[in-house]
């Protein structure tokens, strides 16, 4: 018989077993048969419920066969085998007059790593209290884990105290469980606690602890606890290196990634496939490309997450085009990506303007039924935007069912790089209306697209607010952009009276957007003055040094010009050269000024001379101001010629049919002429032409550009 309150809780629980198990007599009764080792092996080999249920049928006909060792094989079976069934075991447990210990660990253990809701295992582990039985240290860990993965810290809690009381929170195994418990639920605290208090710590403890603190934003914590350990003259197995290698690259530190690398080979540490990832993985981070790539080559064994390795670690590495090479090496050996590669190869597209790919990846999502919410959703958005197609990213964000702040943010900054600024603010207003709090990026958006736009009454409001309604606190990134805004709209001395009333002290972002800014209104005097802040903080960098030749050569102030250059020859600063790409059929294609490298060099200047040519014959005439030389106006016009963006463009008239939407992204500003000769084409030759430079999109049709000339 069954205890009243076993037959209570049973009402409580769904009844779904598979089948109707009839009660089973006294386990405690020791009747051996000779059948007894035939069904112990059919037990041992089974691998469906149908041929269990079989075996079990024989076992009911059978009284000699309904041992404590048969049915504890049965329920081991329905409880912890993939290919059991947690009704049929619940439905066995039942039927056993006098369970014992093991049994209710079974069963506890069963339900602890389901999907099953936690208070099932619960329930057992109480019911089994109320039998009179204490748990051992299986009992508890088996709990643990599933308040774990379930991040039930409440009901881990209630655990512990069981542990306490006892005696169990001194085994070591339970200790560890509790450890990770608590590392899983963030209380780094309490973990640090509970390792302090062991005894007797393994490898498990010490992995635990590191763990804990690497998982929490605490990447030196865990590199100090893994020094500590080899103190303790313990040695890391793969599982702690992995872990400490993650810590070495939020750290991005090489020096200490060396002396990790050093210890696994000092110590025979097993380089399998995770361990392989995780240094592919550090070295990326850690800034030292070609070692990761030399180890990537070198790996015996990879699997998807060594190919993400490399793509992502190359991405943040901002080398877009060889992580795209990666990827077409890995879909060569026939590997799947998964989505951890698609958002890879979709930042890659996005910051070479790898439109086509950008594509393919989109309708690779959609063939295999992939939701474009989340991460992908949010990458084909940013993807779309960067690449010039915002119509087609303001069409995935709509259709995105799932939308974050991310979403939004990725939507806003491309709304504020194509220079939409009110539509940007329109659905800034939206996420206050759909409940979505902005971060501290989403304002980056808000107040470049106030800026990319002129809308200075509505930058200074929403700057305002940042701290006002959304208790964020602006960072220099959002100080920039409001120089930027006032400078722009030819507010340069309030400007710079924002400048000294910040909190924080201004960088080199902050001095150069108002720098930019006395470029584009011609204030020499404050730009000399402007330039001396930044050469301050970055005198190895070009960027004042050009911004004030430009300044000058605007003024004609040749000597000036010629001045600001030696200084640069002095000091072996070089101006960053400029570089256009164009994707056509899949394939970017790079130019630098005056590239000759190009395999149609000589049709591409070919077509830049036919093109010069006509655009004169409709009345163009050179902006020959931004030539930073005294020189003859006919050797300006021919340097200016060869800007990288007119090369890339020139390409891509020769390369496409008339009509084909052109597409370049610039490392640099577009520079006046160059701005004024795209218009130009765009009416000539009937085509549009999307440029992206650093700063922002321009659309060129029909001899205009979306930018209203303000950028």
């Amino acid at each position: 018989m069954l205890r009243s309150s076993s037959i209570q809780m049973e009402r409580v629980i769904t009844s779904s077993s598979s089948a109707s198990i009839p009660p089973i007599a006294d386990l405690s009764s020791p009747n051996h048969h000779h059948h007894l080792p035939l069904v112990l092996h059919r037990l041992e080999s089974c691998k469906s419920m149908q041929e269990l249920k079989q075996i079990h049928a024989s076992v009911i006909k059978s009284r000699p066969l309904q041992t404590q060792l048969v049915f504890s094989k049965i329920l081991s079976f329905c409880a912890l085998s993939p290919f059991g069934d947690l009704h049929y075991a619940r439905s066995l447990f039942r039927s056993i007059q006098t369970p014992n210990q093991h049994i209710y660990n079974t069963i506890i253990r069963g339900f602890s790593n389901s999907s099953k809701i936690l208070e099932e295992s619960l329930f057992f582990y109480r019911e089994m209290l109320d039998y009179g039985f204490l748990p051992d240290n299986f009992t508890l860990p088996f709990l643990l884990k599933a308040c774990a993965r379930l991040r039930a810290i409440r009901e881990g809690k209630a655990i512990h105290v069981h542990a306490v009381k006892t005696g169990l929170e001194s085994d070591v195994y339970v200790k560890n469980t509790l450890m990770r418990l608590y590392a899983v639920c963030g209380e780094i605290d309490a973990v640090q606690r509970l390792f302090d208090k062991t005894p007797q710590r393994d490898l498990v403890s010490w992995t635990t602890l590191i763990s804990g603190y690497a998982k929490m934003g605490f990447p030196k914590e865990a590199i100090r606890v893994f020094l500590e350990m080899g103190d303790a003259n313990l040695i890391a197995d793969e599982v702690t290196i992995v872990v400490v290698l993650s810590a070495c690259s939020k750290l991005g530190d090489l020096d200490l990634g060396w002396r990790i690398h050093r210890y696994i080979d000092e110590n025979k540490v097993r380089l399998d496939v995770f361990v392989g990832n995780a240094l592919v993985d550090m070295y990326l981070k850690c800034g030292d490309v070609e070692f990761a790539y030399k180890l990537f080559e070198e790996m015996p064994e990879r699997n998807i997450v060594s190919w993400n390795s490399i793509i992502s670690g190359l991405v943040q590495q901002g080398e877009f085009k060889e992580a795209l090479v990666m990827f077409r090496r890995m879909q060569a050996k026939g590997l799947e990506p998964d989505d951890v590669t698609l958002v890879g190869v979709l930042n890659s597209c996005a910051n070479l303007g790898a439109l086509e790919l950008g594509k393919w990846v989109h309708l690779y999502v959609g063939r295999n039924r992939i939701k474009a919410d989340g991460f992908i959703g949010n990458a084909l958005v940013d993807m779309y935007a960067k690449c010039g197609s915002i119509d087609q990213a303001l069409e995935v964000f709509s259709s995105m069912q799932c939308k974050d702040v991310y979403s939004y943010t990725a939507m806003i900054v491309g709304f504020a790089m194509h220079g939409k600024g009110e539509r940007a603010l329109s659905l800034f207003s939206e996420m206050s209306r759909v409940g979505i709090k902005p971060d501290e990026v989403t304002f980056v958006g808000v107040l470049s697209a106030c800026s990319h736009v002129g809308l200075v009454d509505e930058g200074r409001r929403h700057f305002e607010d940042m701290s006002r309604l959304y208790h964020l606190h602006p960072q220099i990134e959002h100080y920039g952009c409001m120089v930027d805004l006032l400078g722009r709209a030819g507010l340069l001395e309030e400007a710079e009276e924002f400048i000294r009333s910040m909190p924080i002290r201004p960088d080199a972002f902050i001095w150069g957007a108002l720098l930019g800014a006395c470029r584009i209104h011609g204030k020499v005097k404050l730009g000399e003055r402007i330039a001396n802040h930044l050469l301050e903080l970055e005198p190895e960098r070009d960027g004042a040094y050009v911004l004030m030749s430009n300044i000058y050569a605007s003024a004609s102030r040749w000597r000036d010009v010629l001045k600001v250059r030696k200084e640069m020859k002095m000091r072996k600063v070089k101006k960053t050269p400029g570089c256009s790409m164009i994707e056509l059929d899949g394939v970017v294609h790079e130019f630098r000024m005056g590239d000759k490298s190009h395999p149609r060099a000589r049709e591409i200047y070919m077509m830049l001379d036919e093109v010069i040519q006509r655009l004169k014959n409709e009345g163009y005439v050179a902006q020959t101001t931004n030539v930073l030389l005294d020189v003859a106006e006919e050797e300006k016009e021919h340097a200016l010629c060869r800007h990288s963006e007119r090369l890339a463009i020139a390409f891509g008239l020769i390369s496409t049919s008339p009509q084909t939407p052109l597409r370049v992204v610039k490392n640099l500003r577009v520079c006046n002429d160059c701005h004024t000769v795209t218009k130009f084409i765009s009416k000539v030759y009937e085509r549009e032409i999307v440029v992206r430079d650093r700063n922002r999109f321009h659309h060129f049709r029909g001899g205009l550009c979306s930018c209203n000339d303000f950028w």
